[in-house]
């Protein structure tokens, strides 16, 4: 399968909090719906990176992995995913892009 790997920063009109619990309860039952999408995870910092007044470079990495790259262009096209793209600006810092790989995985152990 192919993996595209996303690095995401929350956006400033939300705290580290309410920025995971909309990731969780309502963009990813957004994204869920994707057809061709075969897993979805979100990886969300963990709340000591941001003791001390610390800010983390990213708040979270979502992790998406189709059957091909053909699979993953395709579910470009569909109203699902324009429906996810239009749902980022309401929790993810859109006025910079954020950093993706688009990756197969290799397992070691």
């Amino acid at each position: 399968m192919v993996k595209l790997v996303f690095c995401l920063r929350r956006a400033s009109h939300l705290s580290r909090s309410d920025f995971h619990r909309y990731w969780r309860e309502v963009h990813g039952a957004i994204a869920a719906r994707i057809p061709g999408l075969r897993r979805y995870v979100q990886c969300h910092v963990r709340p000591p990176a941001y003791r001390d007044g610390r800010q983390p470079s990213y708040d979270g990495v979502a992790e998406v992995w189709f059957d091909s790259t053909a699979a993953m262009r395709e579910s470009a096209t569909t109203p699902e995913y324009r429906a996810v793209r239009a749902d980022e600006p309401n929790f993810i810092d859109t006025t910079h892009p954020f950093p993706f790989i688009i990756t197969r995985d290799f397992p070691v152990l």
